[in-house]
């Protein structure tokens, strides 16, 4: 662990419960005292719908992960293992308690480290994940310095995916350093872009 300021790096998310999966329904804690930035539950859906393939048993690294609603969201519909990044502690602790409430102990580790930080760390020992969610504010700049990070490092397997939320208006570049855009989908005034090493998506 590493000391961090209070800011959270992610766009955090509003009161939200789980989807679908084994803890459908279920309603999920919320942090307080930071700025909401709420993700429709169509994105959500639509974000799930896509990743179904290849959510049971993958490894899910959810990177400025706020509440823990998307990672929890993905232990719920089966995947194996989920690592919530989050800079902030008051974040981690909601992460934990939202864990903590759904009896989730096993399949889940909560790093308190920023989301740069968090990758190297995560490749230094040798970690590697088939699926990663990026979705930090909108109006961040943290965008290609990461994942220019996660493209020059073995953080994402060979046939992994990395998953961007980001406005839509705000452009992303096609490639970043070894990472390819394989698909995009706009909703409102967000959009999903999934990048991968491969050439092809494998959700077409």
């Amino acid at each position: 662990m590493v000391s961090v300021p209070e800011e959270s790096q992610c766009g955090i998310r509003g009161p939200v419960r789980v989807i679908g999966g084994e803890y459908r329904g279920r309603r999920l804690g919320t942090v307080p005292g930071l700025d909401v930035r709420p993700t429709s539950d169509r994105l959500r859906e639509t974000l799930f719908n896509i990743l179904s393939p290849v959510i049971p048993e993958a490894r899910f690294l959810d990177l400025c992960a706020g509440s823990g609603a998307v990672g929890i969201e993905a232990l719920s519909r089966g995947a194996r293992q989920v690592t919530f990044v989050e800079q902030s502690r008051k974040a981690c602790a909601v992460i934990q308690k939202n864990l903590d409430l759904l009896g989730i102990t096993e399949g889940a580790l909560v790093l308190n480290r920023d989301a740069a930080s968090a990758i190297r760390h995560l490749d230094e020992r040798g970690e590697a994940f088939d699926l990663i969610y990026f979705d930090p504010p909108y109006d961040s700049s943290l965008y290609a310095r990461v994942l220019e990070l996660i493209g020059v490092s073995n953080v994402l397997g060979k046939e992994g995916t990395v998953t961007v939320e980001h406005r839509a208006k705000n452009l992303l570049e096609t490639d970043y350093k070894g990472l390819t855009a394989l698909r995009q989908v706009k909703q409102g005034e967000s959009q999903l872009v999934f990048y991968g090493r491969a050439r092809e998506s494998p959700f077409d």
